[in-house]
């Protein structure tokens, strides 16, 4: 007789083993409705699926967040059997949910095209209006493996074939067409809804390897409703507005070239830019007593296996063999991180407890390889500069910690533009280091910390890093993306493994706890969200040109020079436009340029000293003199920071 617990607390008992479906409609008939799914003791499973012994059951409905996951995977499925009906011959392989949607990879001799996607969705729709239930069937490695021999399913049968022996094979029918799928399913396909829609095609190797087989893959989206599906459109529209690609390009930012794959040339708009929140986050570092260090580039692979990162992170590191002068070979890495080094200047010396705290922060450039295809504009590359420190301290000062971390992040955060972010607890992977009561401790450390902290965050599972459980902060933009930018990790294990220590109260010889932490992560990758989340349009503070002085006639040059000298005095980045044009050619030149203000000046600017304000893109104006527009424009100007300083 298992008991079902429910959310409410309630309890339903049953005289033997009972599907989702049968306790759904013995709770209600609008439960049973709504219904697609449900997680058993924190699983999910299908309706179908028997529940045979006690059990805590939670229903998900199309409003709950784990039906957009259930959707998507469904849509795939719906996906692969349209091709086959329209494509006779095609193979299918894998098809998994992912964010925002889901794909398909497909076999067959000419690669799909957006051309073929009207008539797909099409099918796709009939296939959703049949309303065909999903039959989850088990069977036999050897039934399975025959199944799709005679389907002339080949890379079906190899997934099979390597699956672990010993597990549970199952099936998914939807009608007459067969998939191999772990599960779990809604109830039918017209669960899926006709929120979707096919977004592009690409090339994808079978399984991730160059060496075999290249692939169709098709990706596509899918949603709750239609009023989903068209902000998520929406968004993507924004998004392409926005391109830090594009707009880099526009602005004279930057560019990157084949000859250095991964690495950023910055031009000097986009130098200036990038120096300017480099200087602001070095002001922040300063006021929160922090210690600026400089590490090498190439460290031996000594330190490397020392640490873990060379058993944990090898793959990603770039390695340089040289020959020192006993002529044996010698393994360097260029750094990929940077925290092995910043424990080499803590180990200098005998440290005490009265210096812990020590905080420790580089500007480290640092090198990881991404394979080329995963690389993106300058938010994913290889050369980057990370904004890393690590905080040594002692047990008990990690909530305190915590705090600080938390309330400058939120500060700095704010300052360049956004308000909103949320936290995920990221705890111990499958792959990593020290015995589990180490993770134990740091675990707890770090989540007492968060309660001190008063920081509520969502718990997301086996993503720590190899020594210890780290908090993710994500950002979201503008235009409603999440960018996960932040990190405080908690390590028990590094200290350990590179023998910092230092001298307690007591005279005892301690291990500190090291805190690893990051506020923008790298600084390419946030200099790409920052362009996308202003569109370019910085505030005036971060505009790698706050001010182009430009001129009607050519009796107001000499002025114009004038103005721009008084404005570049007092701080302000600008420049002069003196180019034999219209001044409505330079207002919609500067306004691609993203230049926040042009100052106007003619005959009559010049006899009066006066600059005619314009903000851009907007069209209102106004007449100052010029005293008072570089007081006021250098006020704007100034760095959030330094203005809370003189305010």
């Amino acid at each position: 007789m298992p008991a079902i617990t429910l959310p409410d607390g309630s309890v339903r008992t049953f005289d033997g083993p009972v599907t989702g479906t049968t306790v759904a409609a013995a709770i209600g008939p609008g439960l049973a409705k709504a219904a697609l799914a449900m997680q058993v003791d924190g699983k999910v499973r299908d309706l179908a699926h028997a529940i045979e012994q006690d059990a805590t059951v939670r229903f998900i409905t199309r409003k709950d967040p784990e039906a957009l996951e259930l959707i998507r995977h469904d849509a795939a499925h719906v996906l692969a059997e349209a091709v086959q009906a329209l494509f006779p011959g095609t193979q299918v392989t894998i098809g998994p949910a992912i964010e925002n949607g889901f794909y398909y990879d497909f076999a067959r001799n000419e690669p799909f095209k957006p051309e073929d996607f009207p008539a797909i969705e099409q099918k796709m729709r009939e296939i959703v209006a049949r309303n065909a239930g999903f039959e989850c069937i088990v069977t036999s490695r050897h039934e399975a493996m025959e199944l799709f021999e005679k389907k002339g399913e080949k890379y079906k049968v190899e997934l099979i074939r390597d699956l672990p022996r010993g597990e549970t094979i199952t099936l998914y029918r939807q009608g007459d067409w067969v998939d191999l799928c772990r599960g779990p399913h809604m109830r039918g396909t017209g669960d899926v809804g006709t929120a979707f829609k096919l977004m592009k095609v690409a090339g994808a190797y079978w399984r991730g390897d160059h060496r075999n087989a290249m692939l169709s893959r098709i990706y596509g989206t899918a949603w709750r409703d239609q009023k989903e599906l068209d902000a998520y459109l929406h968004q993507l529209e924004e998004a392409e507005k926005r391109d830090h690609r594009k707009i880099g390009k526009e602005m004279n930012l930057f560019h990157l070239q084949e000859e250095a794959v991964g690495s950023v040339f910055w031009h000097p708009k986009g130098w200036k830019l990038y120096r300017t929140v480099e200087d602001y986050m070095r002001r922040r570092l300063d006021q929160a007593d922090y210690l600026e260090v400089k590490t090498p580039q190439l460290v031996d692979r000594k330190l490397w296996i020392e640490s873990g990162h060379w058993e944990n992170y090898r793959p990603h590191m770039f390695i340089a063999t040289v020959e020192d002068e006993s002529e044996k070979d010698r393994v360097l890495a260029v750094k990929p991180m940077n925290c092995p080094c910043h424990v080499q200047i803590f180990n200098q010396g005998v440290r005490s407890y009265r210096e812990l705290p020590m905080r420790l922060a580089e500007f480290g450039a640092c090198h990881r390889y991404e394979p080329s295809g995963a690389l993106h504009g300058i938010m994913r590359v290889r050369a980057f500069t990370q904004d890393d420190a690590h905080i040594f301290c002692t047990e008990d000062q990690i909530a305190t910690e915590t705090v600080r971390f938390v309330e400058l992040l939120s500060g700095i955060y704010r300052d360049l533009g956004f308000s909103d972010f949320r936290v995920k607890f990221s705890d111990r992977p499958e792959k990593r280091s020290g015995s589990d009561a180490v993770w134990d401790q740091a675990e707890g450390a770090l989540k007492e910390a968060c309660r001190i902290a008063n920081v509520e965050y969502v718990l997301n599972p086996g993503e720590g890093a190899f020594y210890g459980p780290k908090l993710e902060f994500v950002l979201r933009d503008a235009i409603g993306r999440d960018w996960q930018c932040g990190t405080l990790q908690v390590d028990f294990v590094l200290p350990e493994r590179l023998g910092a220590e230092y001298v307690a109260e007591d005279g005892s010889r301690k291990r500190p706890v090291m805190l690893h932490r990051a506020i923008l992560g790298s600084f390419e990758r946030f200099l790409g969200i920052l362009i996308e989340q202003h569109a370019g349009r910085f505030p005036l503070w971060l505009a790698p040109v706050q001010v182009v002085v430009a001129t009607i006639v050519s009796d107001a040059d000499e002025y114009a020079r004038e103005a721009v000298a008084a404005l570049q005095a007092a701080g302000i980045r600008a420049e002069l436009d003196l180019r034999n044009e219209k001044i409505n050619r330079k207002v919609v030149d500067h306004i691609d340029q993203r230049v926040p203000v042009l100052a106007v000046v003619g005959r009559r600017e010049a006899e009066e000293r006066a600059l005619v304000l314009r903000r851009l893109p907007g069209r209102e104006q106004e007449t100052v003199k010029l005293a008072e527009a570089v007081a006021r424009l250098a006020a704007e100007a100034t760095p959030p920071d330094l203005r809370v300083a003189s305010d």
